[in-house]
């Protein structure tokens, strides 16, 4: 029983962390409109989480001094991915941006091989193809065009996820490090480059009301906190390539938390994508549970 619950434990985290993030945009959507932008939303909440795991933070001393560089590259990647994805929803096309960002297994795949050697085989190439096409056939849309970067939310997206992919390589390579440790480092890095980005920007502090920046703190605390140590611990005991797949269903969750949410309307074409998307993510967990047994 336990040895099964290991193996089915990091699939469980990031199908978790994949349903919040498909849920996360509503939250911050009422932020927006309430007068807390997407930098200070992502400074509050991170900061709020930080301070939850400051005891981490602080004895992490050890995985700083032995993998400096490598948990700095981290910090940096997840906070520049969640930065940049939270300014691109908000500023850009919401498909466009779900298109260009969901190039992330792309990369996933090409840094995985790349810097840890994790070669997808025939079966991993073909789930993955599965997957990405059902990401394409979800969020096409003819009237829109190639999905290539046309304006700075564009650019914003195909960075984000870029980082994304890149954050989670690193991830895996700190194997040795633990996920308290580097989910305090991701923590301070998301909340440094919204520091930094809003004293380059000029960004003015919002003139919102208190429940408005209590909401932006319990965002962090209820939501970024667990979606941080769920992404981390899934990634962590799962080849990039095949964790990557799974938290595609984020794709899924966020066409149906749409649907109830708003007066959008999901056609036949996106829960087409959205059954090749549960597919793929069903046939690559079945892998995992299949070669840790």
């Amino acid at each position: 029983m336990l040895g099964s619950n290991h193996r089915l434990l990091p699939i469980i985290s990031l199908l978790l962390a994949a349903t919040l993030w498909g849920l996360v945009w509503y939250p911050l959507r009422l932020l927006d409109e309430q007068g807390i932008g997407g930098l200070w939303a992502s400074l509050v909440s991170y900061t709020a989480a930080l301070m939850l795991g400051s005891v981490w933070l602080w004895r992490s001393g050890r995985a700083w001094r032995n993998n400096g560089a490598l948990m700095a590259l981290m910090a940096i990647a997840v906070g520049w991915c969640n930065v940049s994805f939270v300014l691109a929803v908000i500023d850009g096309n919401v498909v466009r941006v779900l298109l260009l960002f969901y190039l992330s297994p792309l990369w996933a795949l090409i840094l995985g091989w790349l810097l840890l050697g994790e070669h997808p085989g025939r079966q991993g190439l073909a789930v993955f193809a599965l997957a990405v096409g059902g990401g394409v056939t979800m969020l096409w849309d003819p009237q829109i065009g190639l999905p290539w970067p046309r304006d700075q939310a564009d650019w914003l997206a195909v960075s984000s996820g870029l980082s994304f992919a890149f954050s989670n390589v690193l991830v895996r390579k700190l194997h040795a490090v633990t996920v308290r440790d580097k989910a305090a480092a991701d923590w301070l890095g998301v909340a440094m480059v919204a520091a930094v980005w809003i004293v380059l920007s000029g960004e003015p502090l919002p003139q919102a009301q208190g429940t408005v920046w209590l909401g932006a703190v319990m965002l962090g605390w209820l939501g970024f906190s667990i979606m941080t140590v769920s992404v981390i611990y899934g990634v962590t005991h799962m080849p990039v390539h095949r964790s990557a797949v799974i938290l595609l269903f984020e794709l899924v969750v966020g066409s149906v938390s749409a649907l109830l949410l708003t007066d959008e309307q999901v056609m036949a074409r996106e829960w087409l994508g959205g059954a090749l998307i549960v597919l793929a993510g069903y046939l690559a967990a079945h892998a995992q549970v299949r070669n840790t047994s």
